[in-house]
């Protein structure tokens, strides 16, 4: 019997590559896939551009070989939803392209990303990111909710989604910045230091944006 280890990476989007679970040996594009996918991701929220390109480029090549819509669009959502959690809300253009060929809970996560998805369609969604979907509580409830989130890149997600809707209190991005933090993402900590610095200086709190300053300053990449 083999077994597949769960990671974070790809629970975070359940609509990953494929299940782990007892059975036949999985083909050999599955653990490319598999294995580019989660490289990538890392890659990308570490700040390494160059090197998340290339994996995910190699993760779409292995689920191209299927001739598989549904799982090339998945693969782009994982992308896409890497990127929103370090608050870059372009749209997934690259799945838009494949959206006709997917299947409904791919196009309900798409709509999630955008903002857009319905209650109606929220269990459609991957387990992790129904009840962040969801809430909408109150700052407090909500930071609660969040640090209850296993995985930090569901967490930074949904911070990331209620950052959109306006609805993300400095409990919410405090958690989402000792997240990223903890897990030494400087593209998505950088991104959340620079909302907490804003709000810092929008209510006056020189000391405080100064500090904060100072912790981008430390973060950021030597040019």
């Amino acid at each position: 019997m083999k077994r597949c280890a769960a990671t974070s990476l790809a629970a975070a989007v359940a609509v990953g590559l494929a299940a782990c679970a007892s059975g036949p040996t999985p083909p050999d594009w599955q653990f490319a896939a598999q294995g580019a996918m989660r490289r990538a991701i890392e890659a990308d929220l570490s700040g390494d551009s160059r090197a998340a390109m290339q994996e995910y480029q190699r993760a779409r090549a292995e689920t191209a070989r299927t001739g598989r819509p549904d799982l090339v669009a998945r693969a782009e959502l994982m992308r896409c939803a890497a990127r929103t959690a370090a608050l870059d809300f372009a749209r997934c253009e690259a799945f838009d392209a494949l959206r006709a060929d997917s299947g409904e809970p791919e196009r309900a996560y798409a709509d999630h990303l955008q903002g857009t998805l319905d209650a109606a369609r929220v269990p459609l969604l991957p387990a992790a990111q129904q009840p962040l979907a969801a809430a909408g509580r109150g700052d407090a409830a909500d930071a609660a909710l969040l640090q209850a989130t296993a995985d930090p890149l569901s967490r930074l997600l949904g911070a990331a989604l209620w950052l959109r809707q306006g609805r993300a209190g400095d409990a919410v991005v405090a958690v989402a910045v000792d997240t990223a933090s903890a897990q030494g993402w400087r593209r998505p900590l950088l991104a959340w230091l620079a909302v907490q610095k804003q709000r810092a200086e929008q209510r006056g709190d020189a000391a405080e944006a100064a500090r904060i300053g100072r912790r981008i300053e430390l973060v950021a990449p030597a040019r």
